[in-house]
């Protein structure tokens, strides 16, 4: 399987966008050890969405759109709730 993963930073609560052919539970474990050079200051880090793929060049597409002005816009309404309930603390 591969992977596209959205993490959030605690620290400046960005997200950051990402591509794994590992467990992306794994991978967030690699971000949050500095790593990966990245997110090294960004760090702890959060899994907060993430996506399967059986094709290695269909998640690199969805990385990429994901990482567009228009894969923003479709994180956004897909997390629409989680990121309501980050402004309400």
């Amino acid at each position: 399987m591969y992977y596209v993963y959205v993490l959030k930073s605690l620290v400046d609560n960005n997200l950051y966008i990402g591509y794994t052919a590992n467990d992306p539970v794994v991978r967030l474990e690699k971000h949050n050890s500095g790593n990966v050079q990245s997110t090294k200051f960004r760090k702890p880090l959060e899994l907060i969405y993430y996506e399967a793929y059986l094709n290695n060049n269909d998640a690199l597409g969805r990385e990429k759109f994901l990482k567009s002005g228009s894969g923003h816009k479709y994180l956004t309404k897909q997390l629409k709730n989680y990121l309501i309930g980050l402004n309400e603390k």
